[in-house]
């Protein structure tokens, strides 16, 4: 058995295209943190003055106040220790923050075999990439070796059933649908009980984004966990929220609310791409610490990896070239 490669160089040629993309469009050339942080010290002494200013920088990347108050308020610790004695220590203390604050989140899904099917409730409000999500998810759990079924549970929007059945052809697999307008908690119920009897590993459950108002979006939501549980009591055994990066602090609301009505077990975020800073996964971690399970960069399949808390962290601070 040869020696272990460094772990960077052992990661698979597909992850390591994404921490580069990751990198490139978080950023689009320079990072903003690391760019930003030399012009706060331009004599490269480190004073309150340039905390103050990293603070303002943090709060318009869409961190938040209480998460950006937590990550200055341990630099200003370690100011008070004279351990920032130039830009590169500033650095270290941003990277050691951030990533103290992200690494509790780090928790990869794992899909328990003793449950079968697994039953994966996706939820989160509309335009925010739920359906495509469910789509690269059946494809990455096709890969793992897993059989899937998916669940067109959002059947107030023709086109959702219509693009997750898309989804259904392009993997090659079963997709259970009802006519538009039909009761959503019945048709995830039908799913489970097919995928009960064709002994499917995964079932992957689309949910309506919108409805009247929220209360009846989250009341809809909550009815549809009831009604799966009744007939495993272990069901569903994740709720996962998906969320568009580039909503900023609405997303964190977003977070927020779902959390509270149905008890979130995983969150996505989706369109970093197109987030201008990515910091809202920050505030995301620190307000919920509800675990971070992938984070997507683009379409393809390869663009959602499992979220790494020092990946994330370094992909923020380094150049995205």
């Amino acid at each position: 058995m040869s020696a272990p490669d460094d772990k960077t160089d052992n990661k698979p040629a597909s992850k390591q295209g994404f921490l580069k993309r990751l990198r490139a469009r978080i950023n689009r050339g320079d990072s903003w943190l690391t760019y930003d942080l030399a012009n706060l010290a331009p004599g490269g002494k480190i004073d309150e003055d340039s905390l103050e200013e990293l603070e303002s920088l943090l709060v318009m990347a869409d961190v938040g106040l209480p998460t950006t108050e937590r990550v200055i308020g341990d630099l200003r610790k370690r100011l008070a220790r004279k351990e920032l004695r130039d830009i590169d220590a500033l650095k270290k203390g941003l990277r050691d923050a951030l990533i103290d604050i992200l690494e509790p989140v780090e928790k990869p899904l794992a899909i328990d075999a003793r449950h079968r099917p697994f039953v994966i409730l996706m939820v989160g409000v509309n335009g925010a990439g739920k359906t495509t999500t469910i789509g690269k998810l059946a494809k990455r759990f096709q890969d793992q070796g897993l059989s899937v079924m998916l669940a067109a549970g959002d059947t107030f929007r023709a086109a959702a059933v219509e693009q997750l059945q898309a989804w259904g052809e392009r993997n090659e697999v079963p997709v259970i649908a009802q006519q538009s307008g039909a009761d959503p908690a019945a048709v995830i119920f039908d799913a489970w009980e097919a995928a009960r009897a064709r002994d499917i590993d995964v079932l992957l459950a689309d949910t309506a984004g919108r409805l009247q108002n929220q209360k009846g979006l989250m009341d809809e939501l909550a009815k549809i966990k009831r009604v799966v549980a009744r007939r495993d009591e272990s069901a569903p055994h994740e709720i996962m929220l998906v969320i568009d990066a580039s909503q900023g602090q609405n997303a964190l609301v977003q977070a927020q609310k779902f959390h509270e009505a149905l008890g979130l077990s995983g969150i996505t975020v989706t369109k970093l791409d197109g987030s201008a800073k990515g910091g809202i996964l920050l505030a995301v971690a620190n307000d919920l610490g509800v675990p971070v399970r992938f984070i997507g960069v683009g379409e393809s399949a390869a663009d959602m990896q499992p979220f790494g808390a020092a990946e994330f962290v370094d992909a923020l601070m380094a150049s995205g070239n």
